[in-house]
């Protein structure tokens, strides 16, 4: 007597829709980042924040000596004063010989030389108000403003020491923008050729990319999954030649401030969805030298062998690209007892589940 088909487990493959991520590695750097410099001599008034504060545009964080600079300014504003009255009185002579010369009166060369000092005058007015553009721009500069929202270093120069001597430009501090923050990260050749062919499906090009939102998560290397999203703000035009990489960039906004500049993160972009995209347990499949292969019971009980074209694992499932119909009853227990064209005992295993995980990783 015969002994009886041996009994193997069978299931459908899940059919879910998967979203195809692309996942590297990344580095944090600042929006902004800027040294704070003397523009002019003189020594250190006072230090107007506490080192490593956070700032908003304007605040004054360094003052310089401003007597002398706001001196300058008064005297360049008081030889401007009297340029200005030079060139009234000048315009009032030349006028007078304007009258003087329609009543034939003055000679031509009277009136030339009223014209010509007035010529004069307004010269020197104008040297006199450049001049006071230039007084008041040194005054400015005794006041160092925070260009930007920012968090400033720990101050280099101290209190009563001279700055700027010597035309030297002395660095005071640094001011870094980090809200919101860039991630800085690359993608291998092979990876963009895909990334095109993906964009072509959708009608795009890699330099439409930055204007569609594409989004861009990150997460530290001590935390679970990607908690920080952002949006991609940059593709570069050219692939380096050197490393065979593209880069480009994500604009995360750092709202909590926990991203600083020179962190790696790890990066994650979605790529595109797959639509009921057929996953099995990847202990189902199996290997031999003509490839990935899945064991399949047929409507008589008997083991067929599927060549399969096998994707990406997501939590203990595979991705099974060609080679398999979702009305397919793979064998998921019990392989070692399953042979192809023999008959077996199938029994309906639990349905596959839905992992954890349900995204690709290019």
């Amino acid at each position: 007597m015969a002994p009886p088909p041996p009994q193997v487990s069978v299931a459908a493959p899940l059919v879910h829709d998967v979203t195809r991520y692309l996942d590297t590695t990344g580095s944090v750097s600042a929006m902004n980042s800027v040294d704070l410099v003397a523009r002019i001599a003189g020594f250190l008034y006072s230090q107007n924040y506490a080192d490593g504060a956070m700032v908003t545009k304007g605040t004054t964080l360094f003052t310089i000596e401003p007597p002398p600079y706001f001196a300058q300014l008064q005297q360049a504003q008081a030889q401007q004063a009297a340029m200005q009255a030079q060139l009234v009185q000048a315009q009032q002579a030349l006028d007078r010989q304007a009258t003087l010369r329609k009543q034939n009166v003055n000679s031509q060369a009277d009136f030339d030389n009223a014209q010509a000092k007035r010529d004069a005058a307004q010269a020197n007015l104008d040297n006199a108000i450049a001049a006071t553009q230039l007084a008041a721009i040194n005054y400015s500069y005794t006041q160092v403003k925070a260009p930007f929202d920012g968090q400033v270093s720990a101050h280099l120069v101290s209190v009563g020491q001279m700055v700027g001597a010597g035309g030297e430009k002395t660095k005071l501090a640094t001011i870094v923008q980090i809200q919101p923050i860039y991630v800085d990260f690359s993608v291998s050749e092979p990876v963009v050729q895909r990334i095109q062919v993906v964009l072509r499906e959708r009608g795009l090009k890699l330099a439409q990319v930055q204007k569609r939102g594409i989004p861009v998560d990150i997460g530290l290397q001590t935390e679970t999954g990607y908690p920080h999203a952002g949006k991609l703000d940059y593709v570069a035009p050219t692939v380096d030649a050197t490393s065979g990489t593209l880069s480009a960039r994500g604009l995360m906004p750092n709202t909590d401030l926990g991203l600083l500049p020179g962190m790696f993160v790890r990066v994650r972009v979605p790529l595109g969805v797959d639509k009921n995209a057929l996953l099995v347990p990847d202990t189902a499949i199996g290997s031999d030298q003509g490839g990935a292969f899945v064991l399949v019971v047929d409507d008589q009980n008997v083991v067929q062998e599927k060549k399969v074209t096998t994707g990406t694992l997501l939590g203990g499932l595979r991705v099974i690209q060609t080679g398999l119909a979702a009305t397919d009853k793979v064998i998921v227990d019990g392989l070692q007892r399953a042979i192809p064209g023999e008959k077996v005992a199938p029994e309906a295993a639990p349905p596959i589940a839905v992992p954890s995980v349900t995204s690709s990783a290019e």
